[in-house]
This record gives structure tokens, C-alpha cells and sequence, in this order.
């Protein structure tokens, strides 16, 4: 029966696409590391590549540096992060217009963890955008935007149960997001449950599960207990005794990660987005699994034959 299983048809990689995310450069010797990464995801062809956004602007001039090179400098279409975090309505729109100037059509639109980092308040500035929805709004008014949104599988930690969170998304729906892009999870059925909320709730955009590849197990197990993630117990024990082990942990990680995509794969998801931390090694291994090819290898190979 295995050769029947779509997630195994030789065009499998025809049928996924993939975005990925990437945090700007603080200094020389990381933008030099975000450049590597770029250029060796670059001939996977992604959707689209999203450049984060700090709180309150703390990344802007980065931020816009690293997009407007993904402009110039590749064959990229680039999604820029956009928060409401510690900004007023007119600072958030001027940095809208920057971006629009750029030649940017896609946003990221989120509310943004507050600036003391997460699980701290959140408390809006009183002159800007108080919430998600109302950022998405912002960006509708200023252009005919591509405009992504989040999405919690989980539920987003602040929101006291999953119809309260279920109703933000429909707002940033009504106000024109294109798509959502869920935090990341381990466990699938977390996600295909959400889904079938928020399609019940008569959201029908698409909801692109957030695949984080486990880079580091100790870092992301306790950002996750920050975030409200669940870590499985089997995930755990997949990674353990490997801290000293980065070689068999990065071989680890880059077959769970494939293996949690090739399961939403059999039940039906067709879109990704990779939280990449800017290394590109792992990404490039997992998509290779998962059937996704670099144009620059497939035309070499070609004209080698």
C-alpha cells in the first residue's frame, strides 16, 4: 500500500509550495550568515521569503535594508514584517510607505509580542493600532496588498479560549488578510482542529502551517513554554542526550520536521512556511525530502546528461 501514499509520488515536490521566513542581520558577521542562507534557499523557488520586524521599530532600518536587497539582489519576492507595537498610527503608516516605495506587495501584518519580549503585557499605544486586525486595516487603506496574518493552533496565549482567538482571525479576515500563517506546532492534530474552528467560524482563507525545524531542542522547548506550545513527550525523547551531538541532533531535526510535513501532506495541506532562523542547511535538507528541488541542481544535472 505504501506506494500509493501521495506524500510518495515521484512529482510530490510539484505539488508543495513553501515560503520561508528570515530575522535581519545585527551586525557584519550575521549578515554575512543571512546572505549564505538566501543564497543557497534561493533556487528552491519559494512562494514568497518574509523578513521579520522588532517591536516597536527596533529592527526597521534592518529590516528595510534586508528587503530592499532581496529586491535588487535576487529573484525573491519578499513579504515585509509589519507590527503596531510601541508605534503611533503615523509611524506605523509612514514605515507602510516606505516599504510600498520599495516596491514591496506583501506584508506580514501582526500585532507584535510586546517590547519586555514574551509572556510580559501587552498594552497598545495610545495613538496607534490597538490590535492585528486593525494593522491589517492600515495596510488595506494604503494599497491592494498581499497581506498574511498569524494564526495559533493553540490558541494565542493571551486570549482566554479559542473562540475569543478565532474571532480576532475572523476580524483580520474581514479587514482584508489574504492568508494566515499559524505558529509553530509539533503536533498535527493541533493544527487540522484549528482549522475545522475556523472554517466553521466561515473563515476560508488559507491557514499555511508554521514548520519550525528544531535547531536547537533546549531553546525551542522553553521559547515554546513561553509561547504556549506543546513539546511532546516523543519529541523530547527524540532529542535527548543529543546537546553535545550537533551533527546527529541537525540529522535528527531535519527528519522530524520532514516527517511532520510529509503527515499534513497525506491530509491534504499543499503550502508551508519555514521558520528558517537564518540557517539555511537544515531547510534545504528538509525540503530536499520532501521532494523539493533546486532549479540551479535540476539544470546542472541536465546538462550534464
Amino acid at each position: 500500500m505504501n506506494q500509493f501514499r501521495f506524500s510518495r509520488r515521484p512529482d510530490i515536490g510539484d505539488k508543495i509550495k513553501v515560503s520561508f521566513e528570515f530575522f535581519p542581520p545585527k551586525n557584519d558577521e550575521m549578515e554575512a550568515k543571512l546572505w549564505d542562507t538566501v543564497t543557497r534557499l534561493e533556487p528552491l523557488k519559494p512562494k514568497f521569503v518574509s523578513v521579520t520586524y522588532g517591536a516597536g521599530g527596533s529592527t526597521r532600518e534592518r529590516t528595510a535594508r534586508t528587503v530592499g536587497r532581496i529586491l535588487n539582489e535576487t529573484s525573491l519576492t519578499p513579504a515585509a514584517h509589519m507590527t503596531c507595537v510601541d508605534a503611533a498610527r503615523h509611524q506605523v503608516d509612514a514605515v507602510i510607505q516606505e516599504f510600498a516605495d520599495m516596491g514591496v506587495k506583501r506584508f506580514v501584518a501582526l500585532r507584535g509580542d510586546p517590547a519586555a519580549g514574551v509572556g510580559t503585557a501587552y498594552r497598545p499605544h495610545p495613538d496607534g493600532y490597538a490590535n492585528g486586525a486593525e494593522l491589517v486595516g492600515a495596510l488595506k487603506d494604503a494599497g491592494d496588498f498581499d497581506i498574511s496574518v498569524s494564526a495559533y493552533p493553540e490558541k494565542h496565549p493571551e486570549s482566554p479560549d479559542f473562540a475569543t482567538d478565532i474571532d480576532m482571525l475572523k476580524r483580520k479576515v474581514d479587514n482584508g488578510a489574504t492568508r494566515a500563517i499559524t505558529q509553530f506546532f509539533f503536533d498535527n492534530d493541533l493544527y487540522e482542529r484549528y482549522v475545522e474552528r475556523a472554517r466553521r467560524a466561515g473563515i476560508y482563507i488559507p491557514i499555511v502551517p508554521g514548520i519550525l525545524p528544531v535547531h536547537n531542542f533546549t531553546q525551542v522547548a522553553n521559547f515554546s513554554a513561553r509561547c504556549g506550545a506543546l513539546v511532546p513527550a516523543w519529541l523530547a525523547e527524540r532529542f535527548d542526550g543529543l546537546q553535545n551531538d550537533l551533527q546527529t541532533h541537525a540529522l535528527v531535526a531535519s527528519a522530524v520536521a520532514a516527517e511532520q510535513v510529509l503527515d499534513l501532506v497525506e491530509r491534504g495541506v499543499g503550502d508551508f512556511h519555514f521558520y528558517t532562523m537564518n540557517r539555511a542547511d537544515l531547510v534545504f535538507a528538509i525540503c530536499h525530502m520532501i521532494g523539493i528541488r533546486s532549479h540551479e541542481a535540476e539544470a546542472a544535472g541536465s546538462a550534464a546528461a
